[in-house]
């Protein structure tokens, strides 16, 4: 496994060691005690999956209180994903870093808690696993608007298939304060 650090401290690209021959391929999606040996002690409370289609944004979702760290994959297709940290107080709050996510590649994407999330589908269709450290709770749902100038992300599309909801979330300087996570270093 080879963990690859992004210009965000906290967010990860975990390369998993790949095994494969004629039949196929096998790898370790997830291994708590080889994380735990990279510094990524992690605990994960719930799994969730996705599926859509070519041009798809979903995002930028967050929670707060009760933040969700991310352990996200891709089990068919292709993604660009993007985390943005939204902290009050972190030296580098409102940037972001993004990876390109792909059952070709086998890459997945450490997010942790106190960023936000979101991804865009390249191919025509993806499968999109979740690992979370926090249930959903619908009263902590929150998001930013995914072409907030302020964000700098150079998303692959534009005009991209949004939910309704997605489609109105505030900008990042909308936001209250107090709907915000804190950094703590």
């Amino acid at each position: 496994m080879k963990v690859i650090e992004t210009g965000l401290p906290g967010c990860v690209v975990i390369e998993p060691a790949v095994f494969g021959d004629a039949r196929g391929f096998f790898y370790e999606g997830w291994n708590q005690a080889r994380f735990a040996q990279h510094g990524l002690d992690l605990h994960f409370v719930q799994s969730n999956v996705s599926s859509s289609t070519r041009g798809v944004l979903r995002g930028l979702h967050y929670q707060w209180p009760n933040p969700q760290g991310k352990y996200v994959s891709v089990l068919e297709g292709e993604v660009y994903d993007v985390a943005v940290d939204i902290r009050r107080g972190s030296p580098t709050f409102g940037q972001s870093t993004a990876v390109v996510l792909s059952a070709e590649n086998k890459r997945h994407f450490w997010i942790p808690e106190g960023f936000a999330h979101g991804f865009v589908v390249l191919s025509e269709r993806a499968l999109f696993s979740y690992l979370v450290t926090a249930p959903y709770d619908k009263t902590a749902d929150a998001g930013i608007r995914w072409n907030d100038a302020s964000l700098q992300i150079d998303w692959p599309v534009s005009e991209p298939l949004l939910s309704e909801k997605d489609a109105v979330a505030p900008f990042l300087a909308e936001v209250a304060d107090e709907r915000l996570p804190v950094y703590t270093p």
